[in-house]
């Protein structure tokens, strides 16, 4: 178990423990409680919250993720798809979004790929076979590393028309070797039009 996580669990454990040793210790209390102290309970459901996000529905291989808002309120949207290796191993995710008129990006990407990736090589996309762009990683966090990415109105119309495109990493322990995973370019339209306009990422 990462050690993030042990030391979380080891918190959890000692509050638990702590807190049992206080109800066994504490002096006898009166069992009969008034009525109205007591808690009938509240029925838990499986759907989060206003602000959390969930996948509203399917185009092609696209997901359309949003976030849940205010009854009557638009819910902000983007698309979704995760990344997997030959072996059906999921190694990336990438999600896309559009942008406010008026830039040079017409849309947004995140696409985010694990630790162990050689941040140098920078992360690479071909649509059907076409001359390749380059993009940087802006951040990473424990979680992984992250390129975020600006689609001009060319990329977007090529992502349109195409039917499939590479996203190649590098490994950071076998820098000569390729990792490439094929991003489907099904219902990207349809997924597309679905999304929000969002702000560009700071």
């Amino acid at each position: 178990m990462p050690k993030f996580l042990t030391t979380i669990s080891t918190i959890a454990l000692l509050a638990l423990s702590g807190a049992a040793y206080a109800q066994d210790t504490a002096a006898p209390a009166d069992t009969a409680a008034p009525e109205e102290e007591l808690s009938l309970g509240e029925e838990v459901t499986e759907e989060g919250g206003i602000g959390s996000p969930y996948v509203r529905e399917n185009e092609g291989d696209w997901s359309l993720e949003c976030l849940r808002v205010e009854e009557g309120q638009e819910e902000p949207c983007q698309m979704l798809q995760p990344l997997n290796d030959a072996d059906g191993n999921q190694v990336a995710n990438v999600r896309m979004f559009r942008l406010p008129d008026g830039g040079q990006a017409v849309a947004g990407a995140l696409v985010a790929v694990p630790l162990e990736t050689l941040l140098t090589a920078q992360l690479t996309i071909t649509v059907d076979g076409t001359k390749p762009k380059r993009y940087p990683f802006s951040v990473c966090d424990r979680l992984g590393c992250y390129a975020r990415i600006g689609l001009t109105s060319g990329d977007v119309s090529a992502y349109k028309k195409g039917a499939k495109a590479t996203v190649t990493l590098v490994p950071f322990v076998a820098p000569d070797q390729k990792v490439e995973l094929p991003m489907s370019l099904t219902g990207f339209t349809a997924a597309y039009d679905k999304t929000t306009t969002v702000a560009a990422p700071q």
